[in-house]
């Protein structure tokens, strides 16, 4: 049988440099080098990247978004669960909402000044890889486009998202739980839904003369949607809830 062998450079703990005093938003590490497998030679993992939170300064005092640009004050992370139990880094949420605390000063759109449609002060829930993460007075916060935004939420149960712009709520279908013919199904092989009901709509994409286009769905609508579109949610009472682009629907079922 043949054998597997990694080679690789070996990295010194001297030679990594100091994250002390980290600026920048992401962190590069040097690629592994080439992976021998038997008589395949010359491959490489390409360069690690990893995310990190960028520090604005103290003697900043203040951050003014510009154009269709929103500043988010990010909610903290649920550190126990609701009977209290601690919770590991790794079992850590990360939140997808917090309250806008800045606005741009809109963008135009053909020949029309639009204004920024959240107010300071709303609490919004936003696209789960949107937009840059700010460490600023003490507080994590969130610079993202407005287009980002996925809806405001005034309560705790994402089943009371007002979705913006062209988007739509939608509670998921559960799972089937039988085949065709009768047999029950492992979790692991139940098929992922793409199908559920419309819970709100929003209120439609503006034009080049700021008006609203109504969309062609509505709430109360069963619907199928594209399989990897949208942002999934959960709701308080365990539901499954997903927020999509109204053209990400493919079909009204009846």
């Amino acid at each position: 049988m043949a054998a597997t062998q990694l080679t690789a450079p070996s990295i010194s703990a001297r030679a990594l440099p100091s994250f002390e005093g980290l600026k920048s938003s992401t962190v590069k590490f040097a690629s592994v080098g080439p992976l021998k497998t038997g008589s395949l030679t010359g491959r490489t993992f390409r360069g690690l990247v990893v995310k990190a939170v960028t520090v604005v300064a103290p003697k900043y005092a203040s951050i003014k978004p510009l154009g269709d640009r929103v500043l988010v004050k990010i909610k903290t992370v649920e550190e126990k669960t609701q009977g209290g139990i601690l919770l590991p880094t790794t079992a850590q949420t990360k939140p997808q909402g917090g309250e806008v605390v800045a606005t741009g000063e809109g963008k135009k759109l053909g020949n029309t000044k639009l204004d920024i449609s959240v107010k300071t002060g709303t609490q919004v829930i936003y696209s789960k890889y949107a937009g840059t993460e700010l460490e600023f007075n003490g507080s994590n916060h969130l610079l993202l486009k407005e287009d980002d935004i996925l809806g405001t939420l005034e309560t705790d149960d994402i089943k009371d998202l007002k979705p913006l712009n062209d988007r739509v709520l939608i509670k998921v279908a559960a799972a089937e739980e039988k085949t065709a013919g009768g047999l029950l199904l492992t979790e692991a092989s139940k098929e992922k839904p793409s199908i559920g009901t419309i819970i709100a709509v929003g209120p439609g994409p503006l034009d080049e003369e700021g008006k609203r286009t109504p969309l062609s769905v509505s709430s109360g609508n069963s619907v199928m949607y594209s399989k990897y579109a949208g942002s999934e949610l959960k709701g308080s009472d365990g539901s499954d809830y997903i927020v999509l682009r109204a053209s990400d629907v493919i079909a009204v079922l009846s």
